[in-house]
């Protein structure tokens, strides 16, 4: 049930929930679960659309807080559909547009999904109305309150949506809030909405109860990060609170692992001496932990962790899996002579800022006997690049390592080496504020040669730990005519982030452009993949072997 207090004292509108939205939650029925999907919907269509709301004229998230009870107590559809009318025409009246915002649908590669506007079996013909004449007479203004696009770039900005820092919980009107506006913001400014893999209404519908009734703050954050993982964006996790995500603990296991061959396999130390002394060794892999196996593990973790692809996820559940309680930690694992249990200690968990990478460790420039030059990007710096490319300038083949996250912006610094005409290599897309919803191609980038050509062979590694920038720059240096990609499918999340703040302090983030390949061909979900597809093996683990690095030089070697 709901309820809400009423003040009949005179009431500052724009400050009327500072001290929480008043609506209390203890269960909800099937026909409440229905009419609040509705209501989001309507909610989330006039933010964009209507011109009193896109105008800045109102609270927005503070109208919601004022109908939410109303809805809640609706009897059924109609009631609600009912509600919804009177709520829109309280609002300023509809005047007829001119000029009207036009929709060219050849420009775009993505287009509103506005067919519910119609559907008879989920509106009223009242409220199907009240929409459709708000569609028609959309305001075709450069700017609107709650979104803007950064300059030239195109990605979504969502500086004012409030934080409500402050909030206590539960509060079941601001948790529904956070659910509402993260789903109409993928819905109307997420490029890749086409791309989560689900139908993204039932997402809607299936998070409304374990948002709205977590019990307190840590539940609600644990219901968001479900919902935000949910549109498969590796960009997309709910980055302030993290440290809710299972497993969770002050302590961790001094040791750097990576699923190899469907295996969670020891692939280091995050710190020599305490890793060492544990007594496991690269190549070994751990099938459980305090008794329970590493793949039911996982299966009860992955609902949290938000990835573009199975790959990355299994990256960043490797990189936790260990997390836990401090002291003993019982573990089931497999060695190269058989399987056995071992008690290690969980120490606590060390602070650290530096990326894990899968590059090759030493300088940034290396050169690996006479024939093959090494770059890796990590801590590459581009006043450098002018120098290295002269010391590679003799060498048969150049290997470029990106399996990490580059140190500075390459693509246009790099790139003009290895080709000797301009060559087109992305193309992007980005929102249309006359369209929410809507995604218009754009212009795609060339990039120009350099007097300084590099002839030989060029080898670019790449893995799942190659996401964002890296991928974007694997993009640009695969054109060169004598250029391939080694290694294994990246994190498939390009693009321009954009940052979303919620309810509670709590912010996540989206891709905010749609990045493709000249041809149209998508990225997202995708990633790069390789022209020489090659894995790490428990085998070549236990040998301190790069098999990625390996399989490069003998393409450059190969005649």
């Amino acid at each position: 049930m709901a309820t809400a207090q009423a003040d009949t004292q005179a009431v500052d509108w724009n400050h009327e929930f500072d001290a929480g939205s008043r609506i209390s939650l203890k269960q909800l029925s099937p026909i409440q679960v229905d009419n609040l999907a509705i209501a989001a919907k309507v909610w989330g269509f006039l933010k964009y659309h209507h011109p009193s709301v896109v105008g800045g004229q109102h609270q927005w998230d503070y109208e919601l807080l004022r109908i939410l009870p109303v809805v809640l107590a609706a009897p059924d559809r109609g009631s609600a559909d009912g509600i919804l009318h009177g709520w829109i025409a309280k609002l300023e009246p509809i005047a007829e547009c001119n000029p009207c915002a036009k929709l060219d649908k050849q420009d775009f590669q993505l287009l509103p999904n506005l067919e519910w506007l119609n559907d008879t079996h989920l509106l009223s013909a009242e409220l199907r109305n009240d929409l459709n004449r708000i569609y028609l007479n959309r305001s075709s203004a450069k700017t609107q309150s709650y979104i803007s696009l950064v300059p030239q770039i195109s990605n979504p900005i969502f500086d004012k949506e409030a934080e409500y820092k402050a909030l206590i919980f539960p509060d079941a009107g601001f948790q529904l809030l956070a659910l509402f506006r993260f789903w109409n913001i993928v819905e109307y400014w997420a490029p890749y909405r086409e791309e989560i893999g689900e139908n993204w209404d039932n997402v809607l519908r299936e998070s409304i109860i374990p948002v709205a009734l977590a019990k307190d703050r840590p539940a609600y954050e644990l219901a968001m990060m479900a919902v935000i993982a949910r549109i498969n964006d590796t960009h997309a996790n709910l980055w302030s609170s993290l440290q809710v995500r299972p497993p969770v603990g002050a302590c961790q296991l001094p040791l750097r692992i990576r699923f190899v061959e469907g295996g969670a396999a020891v692939t280091g130390y995050t710190n020599e001496e305490a890793g060492a002394a544990t007594g496991l060794r690269p190549g070994d892999i751990i099938e459980a932990i305090d008794d329970v196996p590493v793949s039911r593990l996982v299966d009860s973790w992955r609902p949290y962790y938000a990835a573009s692809n199975e790959p990355t996820r299994l990256r960043d559940v490797a990189e936790n899996m260990t997390v836990g309680d401090c002291g003993i930690a019982r573990l089931k694992v497999r060695q190269g002579d058989g399987l056995r249990e071992m008690s290690v200690s969980r120490p606590p968990r060390a602070a650290s800022k530096a990326r894990l990478t899968h590059d090759k460790a030493g300088e940034t420039f290396q050169l690996l006997g006479e024939d093959i030059a090494y770059i890796k990007l990590s801590s590459v710096k581009r006043d450098n690049i002018p120098d290295y490319m002269e010391r590679a300038a003799h060498t048969k083949g150049l290997i470029i390592d990106i399996r990490n996250y580059p140190s500075d912006f390459m693509p246009f610094v790099l790139g003009p080496y290895f080709i000797d005409k301009p060559t087109k290599f992305v193309r992007f897309t980005a929102g249309d504020l006359s369209n929410p919803g809507g995604f218009k191609w754009g212009a795609e980038l060339t990039i120009a040669p350099k007097a300084a050509h590099y002839p030989g062979k060029v080898m670019i590694l790449v893995d799942e730990k190659s996401q964002s920038q890296s991928e974007y720059t694997a993009m640009a240096l695969r054109v060169g005519a004598r250029a391939k990609v080694v290694g294994s499918t990246t994190a498939g999340a390009d693009g321009n982030v954009s940052s979303i703040p919620l309810p509670g302090g709590l912010r996540t983030m989206i891709s905010g452009i749609g990045v493709f390949y000249p041809d149209k061909r998508p990225t997202q979900r995708v990633g790069i993949i390789p022209d020489i597809e090659v894995k790490p093996t428990i085998k070549g683990l236990r040998a301190m072997r790069d098999e990625v690095l390996d399989a490069a030089i003998a393409e450059i070697q190969r005649e």
